[in-house]
């Protein structure tokens, strides 16, 4: 037998026990009518093929039926404005107006802001059954020319941390299970979600923003008439692999992963939110939230301790919101408590715990902030003219620059509140100069209905710090101003807002427009070393949903 047909009858025995084997394997899985397979083996599919794999497969599209499938989306293009940024001055790289040094200073320069964003959400939904729903929402955030080229439709340039400018992504994807395991009010989330509690003041959607807030994990709610409770574990950070790996490698993702640069390296949250519905007119929200973030300190913490999600922290947050409506009253009280602990890199921090330069815990949290509003509506006169007062408090730590200029005392605690994941817009002025963090603030709101269609809205807004050591941080949570360290002055600012809502086509379609005046306080001149001048923010958008 010559060579050839030697090496060609190798081959097919190989290849002909493994047909036998397929067919053989198949007939395993004839299943008797009316019966299925329980227990599939755990990996059954090597092979990424679009057809069935398996005999007992549903064939793809057999179960689907077009009246139980959805779909929502909607497009705003808004352009916007804002003179003098940092009061006359330059701005930083990270959007701060001045540098934590020890006497007054300003950058060079003057900031103005002008572009025009776009957004687009599209998202298709499936209910599977009453119980069973499956959502995926596609966002498009776009700063018109940000491509700097008109051929790149979805990336821009790279910038200069090296992070992706990528326009298009997944602003939800899930899936949801009522009356899970068939207990009745007992629902389940599990994917890329929203969380939306209370006020927003410390988890929201921020739609404001041309990206808003999503968040990866499960959610569990369980309803009963007397109360809702939601209970939910999310990954913020992941340190072992990068997005879209085709499974687990044990390779690194992120730098400054903390000590162990492991899956011990990760940054986790815990919500626990409740609503209390049993009370006449009120809703009372007791809420726990713990923020376990082991990434380095080295990796964030450019603005001190004040720096928002700073590495190396433990905290746990409690609070309560009570909200009540009656007639045209209205009123809501917010109180929240943080504690815990915080590390950092810097030898004025790590020397607490004997180990310059090491990643230890030794800086105490104890902060706490609180959020009033008190309205009446006046649902009997012509355009139901609305009146409310707010008050806002979050506390600061006059040692929050420690680890940046010694000049600011020893590092011992990190009491800076923590503002998490807002929607910070609607509560402390439309011009975004504020997060709810070390400041203080009174407000006065006046709303109204011009005509069916109309809304136009009057907002006063006097701010303060509430520790005149620690920084002024803008809506973002980044540092707006480096306090001095011996400033005293703690008077920001007084704001001032109209805004101005048409609607058509039954509230799809809408167009509004916006001006805000910032008048600069005490404390900006004393702390850039010159005389402020007033910054001035304007913007309209058209919004269109269905």
């Amino acid at each position: 037998m010559s060579s050839g047909r030697t090496k060609m009858l190798k081959s097919l025995i190989p290849l002909s026990f493994l047909l036998t084997f397929a067919a053989t394997a198949n007939a395993v899985f004839e299943l008797p009518e009316g019966e299925k397979i329980t227990n599939p083996i755990v990996i059954g599919r090597g092979i990424p093929q679009k057809e069935a794999y398996e005999p007992f497969d549903p064939r793809i599209g057999r179960n689907f039926d077009i009246r139980n499938l959805w779909i929502r989306a909607d497009m705003r293009v808004r352009p916007e404005y804002r003179n003098n940024v940092c009061f006359g001055g330059g701005i930083g790289g990270a959007g701060e107006c001045n540098a934590p040094l020890g006497s007054p200073n300003s950058l060079i320069g003057k900031a103005n802001d002008q572009f025009v964003q776009q957004l687009t959400r599209f998202g298709i939904g499936y209910d599977l059954s009453p119980d069973v729903n499956f959502y995926l929402e596609l966002i498009d955030s776009r700063t018109w020319g940000g491509n700097q080229d008109p051929i790149s439709h979805t990336c821009g340039p790279a910038l200069s941390s090296g992070k992706s400018t990528c326009s298009l992504g997944i602003r939800a994807g899930y899936m949801l299970i009522r009356n899970f395991a068939g207990i009745q009010g007992l629902g389940l989330k599990a994917g890329r979600q929203y969380l939306v509690f209370g006020d927003q003041s410390l988890l929201g959607h921020f739609d404001w923003a041309n990206t808003g807030f999503s968040f990866d994990g499960i959610m569990t709610n369980y309803s009963t008439d007397f109360m809702d409770s939601s209970f939910g574990w999310f990954r913020l950070a992941e340190t072992d692999l990068p997005q879209g790996v085709p499974l687990g490698s044990g390779g690194p993702n992120l730098s400054q992963s903390g000590q162990a640069k492991n899956a011990a390296g990760d940054v986790d949250m815990l919500v626990f939110y409740n609503q209390i519905k049993a009370v006449p007119w009120s809703l009372i929200e007791p809420f726990y939230i713990y923020y376990k973030n082991n990434l380095g300190a080295a990796g964030n913490n450019a603005q001190g301790l004040g720096t928002p999600k700073h590495g190396n922290q433990t905290r746990h947050v409690i609070g309560n919101r009570i909200a009540v409506k009656k007639g045209g009253f209205d009123f809501s009280n917010e109180v929240v408590y943080q504690f815990g602990q915080m590390g950092d890199t810097a030898a004025s921090a790590s020397s607490l715990c004997g180990d310059p330069g090491g990643e230890g815990k030794c800086l105490h949290i104890n902060a706490w902030a609180t959020r009033n509003w008190i309205g009446y509506t006046a649902f009997n006169l012509p355009g139901k003219p609305r009146i409310a007062f707010n008050f806002d408090y979050a506390s600061g730590d006059g040692r929050a620059n420690c680890t940046l200029n010694a000049s600011y005392g020893a590092c011992k605690t990190a009491n800076t509140f923590e503002n998490l994941f807002p929607t910070n817009h609607i509560h402390m002025g439309y011009m975004d100069v504020m997060a709810w963090k070390n400041m203080m603030s009174f407000s006065g709101n006046f709303q109204a209905r011009a005509t069916q269609n109309d809304h136009i809205e009057v907002w006063y807004t006097n701010l303060h710090l509430a520790n005149a050591r620690d920084n002024w941080y803008r809506a973002s949570q980044g540092v707006y101003v480096f306090s001095r360290p011996d400033n005293t002055k703690t008077h920001v600012g007084d704001e001032i807002n109209v805004v101005w809502t048409h609607f058509f086509m039954n509230g799809m379609v809408a167009f509004q427009t916006g001006y805000g005046h910032l008048w600069p306080g005490s404390y900006v001149s004393h702390n850039l070393g010159r005389r402020a001048v007033g910054q001035d923010w304007a913007y309209a958008q058209l919004w269109i949903n269905f």
